[in-house]
């Protein structure tokens, strides 16, 4: 009788693993749906090679992949140029189709994902950094899920701002890279229409804000749960700390 009684609570306890929510392979990508800098007529665009750069790394990790824009839909997209791996995807009908369909934050439910990553190139200025909604995603996927906030290049504006639950700034007390001031023309038009300095910005609300002097050599910075990039060359690297930060959790 004891026996048959033992028996039946290890396949009871075997039936609740069955049941039991796999961890989640999801990450989600944020994108800007800005066509212009600002009130500008000057086009502005997501950064192709970010994005691309960053999504082969996740996807051959095993990882799915979302995206979720300010407005949902089809995104504007740039700096497109000749190289086998942007080619392979720029013709990739499913990927694309992505690319066209983002989802909407209301769409979004963020305890699905392990991380978040803005890879959005200038476009990331506006219409993401003070987004309501999406700083609620992200802080419910660093926060309820111990997952990862991470960014690439302009794509540090989208989390500049963010604050966590007990009122503090995300970057507070942490190293924080982006694209930094002294790569930017700050005479041009397209500079002025910025709503802030990333730079400074991370700086106002705590972060300790450093950056690569060369430029475009893969310069990144990985501060517990949080990861930034400089500029593309980093977007890779990027994607993989993100996926070794998920792993050692």
């Amino acid at each position: 009788m004891r026996a048959a009684i033992f028996i039946l609570l290890i396949t009871l306890s075997t039936f609740g693993n069955i049941d039991k929510e796999p961890q989640s392979d999801k990450i989600l990508f944020v994108v800007s749906n800005a066509h212009y800098y600002g009130n500008s007529d000057i086009h502005t665009a997501n950064h192709f090679p970010e994005i691309v750069f960053a999504y082969d790394v996740f996807q051959k990790a095993g990882y799915r992949i979302d995206f979720v824009s300010p407005k949902g839909g089809a995104i504007p997209l740039g700096y497109i140029y000749s190289d086998t791996l942007l080619m392979r995807y720029l013709y990739d009908k499913e990927f694309m189709t992505q690319l066209k369909t983002t989802r909407k934050p209301d769409d979004i439910d963020p305890e699905q994902y392990q991380a978040i990553f803005y890879a959005v190139g200038a476009a990331a200025m506006f219409e993401v950094p003070n987004h309501k909604s999406l700083q609620e995603i992200a802080v419910t996927i660093y926060e309820n899920n111990s997952g990862i906030i991470s960014a690439v290049c302009h794509g540090t504006a989208g989390i500049a701002n963010i604050k966590k639950s007990d009122g503090s700034f995300l970057v507070s007390g942490k190293r924080i890279n982006g694209f930094p001031d002294a790569f930017e023309n700050k005479e041009a038009e397209y500079f002025q229409q910025f709503p802030f300095s990333i730079e400074d910005q991370v700086k106002a609300n705590g972060g300790v804000f450093s950056y690569s002097e060369e430029g475009w050599d893969s310069y990144l910075e990985v501060d517990g749960r949080v990861i930034t990039g400089q500029d593309p060359t980093s977007s890779a690297l990027v994607a993989e700390a993100v996926i070794k930060a998920i792993e050692n959790k």
